[in-house]
């Protein structure tokens, strides 16, 4: 296809591909299938490989995320992101209410959930998306645009062009993904989110955008902060706007002029609350005319024409009939509470976990306590205190053995978790496959949970490297079966030999060495041979990395068990590839400290990647010490910056002709 009509192609799949976008996050009334749309999100992406000069920071193909930032720049907010008065009863409402009717008698109120997740701003620039920040301390916040244009409810461009339109909103996590990913972190004995809001923070302000893609976040706008080239007379009209603009905009609010108005619309609100696919925490009361607002003015924290009524937290008594003692991937021992059912927040709860022993004693939980009991987030049960203990109760005591295998628990002294060391333990042996099968490490499709378990009751696997020994024979013999899928299984499980080492490192299922680590740790020492060899102190020498995790990783390795994995994993045929690029030491950038900004014509990490070979060390803000800064279309405060200290400019043009010199 030649250049112009790539061009017209690819405006047309944008299109095509954004407004597919909004029917699917916005109107949840999608027009087309899932292969139709990833048909066309896999031919616009490579058109723009084919052709990088028609790659747009607004193209459909930049939502999946990239490497962000090593660190996120200050934003200043021009309006500032107040925060509200809170208020936990009907007759603070009332108060309020009342408050604003004796200066505006005739006021009317927009009464709208409170979302439970953290605010932003998203700036528009003649109608494309231009930064988008955190509120911080409401004056000044974070530069969060690359992670932001991973929510997919965001528009990168607005339906109107207009000079200027700040909206703000409230980035939450839907409860599906939240249950996802502790489930997620849990499987990897990872200490999970306590709930949605502390999730989607965490999420947003990812180092890494690709990992913020993942978690599948969300938004609701709920305000318009500044807008040039059309006026408006109230909230209600700004929404509607916002609304026409693309914006996924706050649902279920309504316009209220009486107290008893208002109660009824929090009391309508709130019950319907455990059957929404996210968590509100309360119901915001605004006085809807924007001339009455200004008037009113704020305080220096909040408005004074706005509160937010808060949920009180729902706890109810019921009583602990068991301790249940689960063993994880890294044999954790991990104690959860079975008790009498109870409903809270509109769903029957009958467990929750427990932590670990030291939770226990200071809660003093025994068997047959009373317990009081809510859900953390209105999604995860969580033991809030014993109310009373039964009669001759006695202190509860995590068992010294492990419940699966009976290998005496060991705890480590900087740690409150209990471990079973036996490595060959049944239930740490599943979890630990489960993980070795997973995308992200060995990627082999089709060896899920259910076939882990048939293997291993068959006894046809032992550890990971006897998935590499299976036969057609064997899979045939167990229950579902067939020739098809047995071929299928086997390819999967052949496909997975070339896994680069960074994957191979990651599914050995090490203590505090996730994906990232492995990455890390691959790119540094380049071989299995190089990692093995080396000590703590020299693992411990790379970024990102500590004590603990050079530690963690240095004895796994060096357990004999491990070793004879990795020896069977080489017997197998496995190649662990890892091409490390070795860094030039006579180029102009060698030794230099380089920053990237603005919008660059190849993919920002494409140029880090050459700069880095070039011997560069390429950072994410500017200081002293900046040698160059190669700066795009659009440049912002780091270009600014470097004018500011005498740093060298360079245009990306002048970049590729220095390294090809």
């Amino acid at each position: 296809m030649d250049h112009e009509a790539a061009k017209m192609r690819v405006r047309e799949l944008s299109e095509l591909l954004e407004r597919y976008n909004y029917e699917y996050y916005v109107q949840d009334n999608p027009s087309v299938d899932d292969f139709t749309y990833d048909t066309l999100m896999h031919e616009l992406a490579g058109l723009e490989r084919e052709h990088p000069d028609l790659l747009s920071p607004q193209s459909p193909t930049q939502r999946v995320g990239g490497l962000a930032s090593s660190t996120f720049e200050k934003v200043s907010h021009a309006v500032q992101m107040q925060s509200l008065q809170d208020v936990f009863g009907f007759e603070q409402v009332g108060s309020f209410v009342a408050r604003v009717h004796e200066e505006y008698p005739d006021a009317q109120f927009s009464v709208e959930p409170k979302i439970d997740g953290l605010s932003v701003s998203l700036e528009y620039r003649d109608g494309v998306l231009t930064l988008g920040s955190t509120r911080g301390d409401g004056f000044t916040g974070e530069d969060v645009t690359a992670n932001l244009k991973t929510v997919r409810s965001i528009p990168m461009t607005l339906k109107a062009t207009l000079p200027l339109v700040e909206a703000r909103g409230e980035v939450y996590m839907p409860r599906e993904s939240f249950l996802r990913l502790v489930a997620q972190q849990e499987e990897n004995d990872e200490q999970p989110f306590k709930n949605p809001r502390n999730a989607a923070a965490g999420s947003l302000r990812q180092k890494n955008s690709k990992v913020t893609a993942s978690r599948k976040l969300d938004i609701f706008i709920f305000n318009l902060q500044r807008c040039e080239g059309r006026e408006f007379a109230t909230h209600d009209e700004t929404l509607q706007f916002l609304e026409e603009m693309g914006f996924r905009v706050i649902p279920n609010r309504r316009l209220c002029r009486t107290t008893e108005e208002i109660v009824d619309a929090i009391n309508a609100i709130g019950s319907s609350r455990g059957d929404l696919p996210y968590d509100i925490d309360g119901v915001v009361i605004k006085v809807n005319d924007l001339s009455q607002r200004d008037n009113m003015g704020a305080t220096a924290k909040t408005p004074k024409w706005a509160v937010a009524y808060k949920f009180p937290p729902e706890e109810k008594e019921t009583i602990l009939r068991e301790i249940e003692v689960n063993v994880g991937r890294t044999g954790a021992l991990t104690p959860v509470a079975v008790f009498d059912p109870i409903l809270l927040a509109g769903t029957s709860v009958s467990r929750a976990v427990l932590h670990n022993q030291d939770f226990i004693t200071e809660k003093d939980i025994r068997l047959g306590d009373k317990l009081v009991v809510r859900k953390a987030g209105y999604i995860i049960p969580e033991v809030l205190k014993s109310a009373s203990h039964a009669e001759n109760s006695v202190p509860y005591r995590l068992p010294e053995c492990c419940p699966v295998c009976g290998a005496r628990a060991v705890r480590d002294e900087e740690e409150a978790v209990l471990r079973c060391p036996n490595i060959s333990c049944p239930a740490q042996l599943h979890k630990q496959l489960v993980h070795f099968a997973s995308r992200d490490a060995m990627n082999i499709d089709g060896l899920g949970p259910m076939i882990i378990t048939a293997l291993l009751e068959a006894g046809f696997v032992k550890d990971a490297g006897d998935l590499y020994a299976m036969t057609k024979a064997q899979l045939l013999t167990l229950e579902g079966f067939k020739d098809k899928s047995a071929d299928n299984l086997l390819a999967a499980i052949e496909k997975s030999k070339s896994a680069p080492l960074d994957r191979v490192i990651f599914a050995l299922g090490i203590r505090n060495i996730g994906a990232k680590a492995a990455s890390l740790l691959c790119a540094h020492f380049g071989s299995l041979d190089a990692i093995e060899n080396a000590d703590t102190a020299q693992i411990a020498e790379i970024e990102g990395f500590g004590e603990v995790m050079a530690q963690s990783l240095w004895t796994a390795l060096h357990d004999s068990s491990v070793q004879a994995l990795l020896e069977k994993l080489k017997a197998a045929g496995l190649t662990m590839p890892y091409e490390k690029l070795e860094a030039a030491t006579d180029t102009p950038f060698s030794g230099k400290t380089v920053v990237l900004t603005g919008t660059l014509n190849m993919k920002r990490n494409d140029a880090k990647k050459l700069l880095e070979a070039a011997g560069a060390k390429v950072s994410g803000s500017v200081s002293k010490k900046t040698d160059y800064v190669i700066a795009g279309e659009d440049a912002g405060s780091k270009l600014t910056k470097a004018q500011e200290l005498g740093v060298t400019v360079l245009s990306e043009t002048e970049m590729l002709d220095m390294l090809k010199a």
